[in-house]
């Protein structure tokens, strides 16, 4: 009973912000995002009775039973446990090759690799519509993370959510030409969870109700526009519906920033860039990284205009991905 799952954070291209249910995790509105080649969670499970109590690992370093992270993680494995009908205590191990909790879906990575690993090492036999309702109990974003290339999740109507689960649009290489840039300005934790940035701002923004009522048609546009790989129109739908989310934390109480005078640089030099011809996109999520949309044959002049920022730590060319996938090499 031990299995061990590699999965890929993804960006979305239209934002999950606000759900209509927290039990079920279901999302005020549909999401379509790409999956990223390089940043990835490996993580192992096993279910053993040797443990006499869950054991929680993460990135090396034992994670506190009473941590609230660590909580939400036994939820998890219990939700794993009561679909297998097993009791059995776990161990579980993971590593992201990336920062945690700095804006860059290190959640959705995360439990997807949880829900992969748990429900193989538990002897559930999941199809990928399956795991994908599974761990978007977990954390929605983590739903879109168990396909690869580009993926749309949707909302769905049912009340437990069993027709709320990510789907491809498109292969990793049938848009490889696709670029997502990823501008790193800050590896620190970010001050402001997503889940709770989330319920802040779905309770008090004055302007959360326009937010709910174009993000769905967003939404299926974008799907629409990947689709027939019009580039122009999906780095300007994702800038713009990057930015409305931004603007309601914002106007949230207390706010809600993210941003870091980096982040701004960026945005103001990719709208300058984009007037002198040079094609290019923004999309940000809840941190301050910025991720840049282009071609392949701008990147390198990107890159290269990009090195000139000084704010900028890292920076990390990123293709469309795989799909989540067990994978022989344990943790433990």
């Amino acid at each position: 009973m031990k299995a061990t799952a590699q999965a890929h954070s993804n960006i979305a291209l239209t934002k999950y912000w606000g759900k209509r249910d927290k039990k079920w995790m279901l999302p005020n509105n549909g999401s379509t995002s790409m999956t990223l080649d390089k940043f990835y969670t490996q993580t192992t499970v096993e279910f053993d009775e040797k443990y006499g109590t869950d054991e929680i690992i993460l990135n090396g370093e034992k994670m506190a039973a009473d941590s609230k992270e660590g909580k939400e993680i036994r939820e998890h494995l219990d939700l794993i446990r009561e679909m297998a009908g097993i009791s059995t205590k776990t161990k579980v191990s993971s590593n992201n090759n990336f920062p945690t909790a700095a804006g860059l879906a290190s959640s959705a990575s995360g439990l997807a690799a949880l829900s992969m690993a748990g429900a193989k090492a538990a002897g559930l036999n999941l199809d990928k519509k399956e795991l994908s309702i599974l761990s978007r109990r977990g954390s929605g974003s983590a739903s879109r993370s168990i396909e690869g290339g580009f993926v749309q999740w949707l909302r769905g109507e049912d009340s437990e959510g069993k027709d709320s689960f990510a789907e491809q649009i498109l292969k990793p290489e049938a848009w490889s030409e696709f670029r997502m840039i990823v501008n790193i300005v800050g590896t620190q934790q970010k001050k402001w969870k997503s889940r709770a940035g989330m319920a802040q701002t779905v309770a008090t923004c004055p302007y959360y109700p326009m937010w709910k009522e174009t993000a769905q048609n967003d939404s299926e546009q974008m799907t629409e526009f990947i689709k027939q790989k019009d580039f122009t129109k999906v780095g300007e739908l994702a800038e713009f519906n990057a930015l409305k989310m931004h603007a309601t934390m914002i106007t949230t109480q207390p706010m809600i920033l993210y941003w870091q005078p980096t982040t701004v640089e960026i945005m103001h030099n990719i709208a300058l860039w984009r007037e002198e011809g040079l094609e290019s996109y923004f999309t940000m999520d809840a941190g301050p990284q910025v991720k840049v949309m282009c071609l392949a044959k701008d990147e390198s002049e990107l890159i290269k205009r990009l090195h000139e920022i000084k704010g900028i730590q890292k920076i990390e060319v990123c293709k469309p991905g795989p799909a989540a996938k067990i994978i022989e090499e344990h943790l433990f």
